[in-house]
């Protein structure tokens, strides 16, 4: 029986860790087609210039496929190490999303406030030579609507918003929790073998 229980942890942690590390890549590569794509636009914000779609997406995509690169090479290689570090990793940017989002509700009047002077701030720059990326930033979203119209979707579709954020914290609780499921029985097993 505990070599059965051995053997399903492994391969769906495996399984699980592919999905994960296909899924990094896959927004690895929508944040490089971004960053290719609309390479010349910066971001609308001077304060944050580096703080672009593609940028994070490019950012989230890495760190996603480290995760599950460590993931599956822990799971097949029952190795203790490359298993503590996926959990850690997932721990980490688990507490910092759970932060974040905290933060984010605490102090979202500010945050808006912030956004809406930053975003002035930018438009000042509008036009202007030398700011050729963030002109093409500002005609591109007039296409996609402004402000007030991205403040309105945000708010009629926060269930999806929060769905989709829910789902993401099951993924990593599970993937946190298969992983020191086998790192707890490797560790028994080679207590066994003592």
């Amino acid at each position: 029986m505990a070599g059965f229980c051995h053997y399903f942890l492994k391969y769906v942690l495996f399984f699980f860790n592919i999905v994960f590390w296909l899924g990094g890549c896959g927004i690895l590569g929508v944040g490089i087609w971004l960053s290719i794509r609309h390479g010349s636009m910066s971001t609308l914000s001077p304060g944050f210039p580096l703080l672009s779609a593609a940028n994070i997406l490019t950012t989230i995509g890495a760190v996603t496929m480290i995760a599950g690169f460590l993931g599956c090479l822990g799971a097949i290689k029952d190795n203790r190490c490359l298993l503590l570090s996926f959990f850690i990793l997932l721990l980490i940017i688990l507490v910092l999303e759970l932060v974040g989002g905290i933060l984010f509700f605490i102090f979202k009047a500010e945050i808006e406030q912030w956004t809406r002077q930053d975003l002035l701030e930018g438009l000042q720059l509008y036009g202007r030579e030398g700011n050729t990326g963030l002109t093409n930033a500002w005609n591109s979203l007039q296409q996609k609507g402004c402000y007030d119209s991205l403040h309105t979707w945000l708010g009629e579709n926060v269930l999806y918003i929060g769905l989709g954020a829910l789902s993401m914290l099951l993924v990593q609780v599970l993937g946190m929790a298969f992983s020191m499921s086998l790192f707890s029985h490797l560790q028994w097993e080679e207590k066994e073998y003592e």
